[in-house]
């Protein structure tokens, strides 16, 4: 009888305890699998990505807040998500290297000195004010902790434009007549309307009173210089995702189109011929960041400001420099790239070798210097911010029709 209750004790299964989770919703620009296997590590509990485009992402974090416990976008995506009441405020006492955050996100620039560009800056965001809106007064909570953020432009083939080179390029490019046919652009209202814009005002077909917020009138101006184009056969189609404009560089179906940062590192026998351009207008920026979903309480909400906190340490702003990210605490990131990387990636150095991207292929060839330089020399150029306008809706669904009258770009 002994031995059979011992044998009993020795099968049974010991109570499993249910490990702890961590639910992140996002897009694809952050929620990479090389940062959760590192945050996992770090922080001893699971971690789950949930990464959507865009809109689906802005949409399904104000309209199910209790689905996720931190919702990881950008700034200009955080209007509606704030309005609808899915978010609660950060404390920063509680973000412990809030000091080394920099200025860029803080105040709205490098120095003082320094445009804040048109359109939704972090910092027109960020803080918490006592009633409950969003503003740029500083106070001790905000909406959403900065995180990484970039400068964008459009890529271009250089054997249509010429020698002229990154530094000598222009928005107009972008509708440029010798590229009629071969022109794409990226299908999302709050960011390829922008570009589109900042062409038209660049080659002299419309100006706009604030072109961070447009008004109805000059959204419909510039709706209707799309539609002539495309009637006159500008556009190849649209891209929604970093693949599918890689697919259209590769094809060489694109001379030049809308481009995101790590893109450059995935062109192959393209890489020397579609460049990164260096508008002399300045940049178009964003800002990411990361937020606390309303419901969190208790342990969930010390795992998340854990999670938050993880993100300024340093490892997952090696990987965001790895594809041509910036993170708002530089100095975090210093030691865990090498030297060499650090001098591409911020300082505009010429690489002294091969650097690899997040997955371990090289995205840098030895010789090649990032253009525009470094850190502090690109987002002194901002132009204007990705943003959601007061006339977001309408924009939006114009711009919707618009790409819809396109077709597809990739297949």
């Amino acid at each position: 009888m002994a031995g059979t209750l011992h044998d009993r004790h020795k099968l049974a299964s010991p109570p499993r305890v249910k490990r702890r989770k961590l639910r992140v919703r996002g897009t694809d620009v952050t929620l990479l699998e090389e940062v959760r296997q590192l945050a996992i590590a770090d922080l001893g509990y699971d971690i789950e990505f949930e990464s959507l485009d865009f809109l689906s992402c802005q949409r399904r974090a104000a309209m199910d807040p209790l689905t996720y416990d931190i919702y990881e976008q950008c700034f200009h995506n955080l209007d509606i998500v704030w309005y609808w009441g899915a978010l609660q405020p950060i404390d920063t006492a509680l973000i412990k290297q809030w000091d080394n955050v920099g200025n860029l996100a803080k105040v709205g620039g490098i120095s003082k000195y320094t445009w804040h560009g048109h359109g939704d800056a972090p910092v027109r965001k960020l803080y918490v004010q006592p009633d409950g809106t969003l503003g740029q007064q500083q106070m001790p909570q905000i909406s959403m902790l900065p995180t990484t953020h970039n400068v964008d432009s459009f890529g271009f083939d250089r054997r249509l434009f010429g020698d002229e080179g990154p530094e000598g390029s222009s928005w107009a490019w972008l509708l440029d007549r010798r590229a009629r046919g071969r022109i794409a652009l990226v299908d999302e209202p709050a960011i390829g309307i922008f570009d589109v814009a900042l062409a038209a005002e660049a080659n002299g077909d419309l100006t706009f009173k604030d072109i961070g917020n447009m008004t109805v009138d000059e959204i419909d101006s510039l709706m209707a210089l799309l539609e002539t184009l495309r009637q006159q056969g500008f556009f190849v189609g649209s891209w929604v995702d970093a693949d599918q404009a890689e697919k259209l560089v590769l094809e060489d179906r694109v001379s030049v189109q809308s481009m995101w940062a790590p893109s450059y590192g995935n062109l192959g026998p393209m890489e020397g011929t579609f460049c990164e351009s260096v508008p002399r207008e300045g940049y178009r920026a964003w800002h990411g960041g990361a937020s606390l979903a309303r419901h969190l309480s208790g342990s969930k909400l010390e795992m998340a400001y854990e999670y938050l906190n993880w993100w300024l340490t340093g490892p997952a702003g090696a990987v965001m420099a790895r594809q041509g990210h910036y993170m708002t605490n530089p100095e975090g990131v210093r030691e865990y790239l090498s030297p060499e990387e650090w001098g591409y990636w911020y300082d505009g150095d010429i690489a002294p070798c091969d650097l690899k991207g997040p997955t371990g292929k090289t995205v840098v060839r030895a010789g090649q210097r990032r253009p525009g330089g470094a850190y502090n020399e690109r987002v002194s150029r901002i132009a204007l911010w990705n943003t959601t306008m007061d006339e977001y809706n309408y924009a939006a669904r114009a711009w919707n029709r618009f790409i819809a009258t396109l077709g597809a770009g990739v297949s």
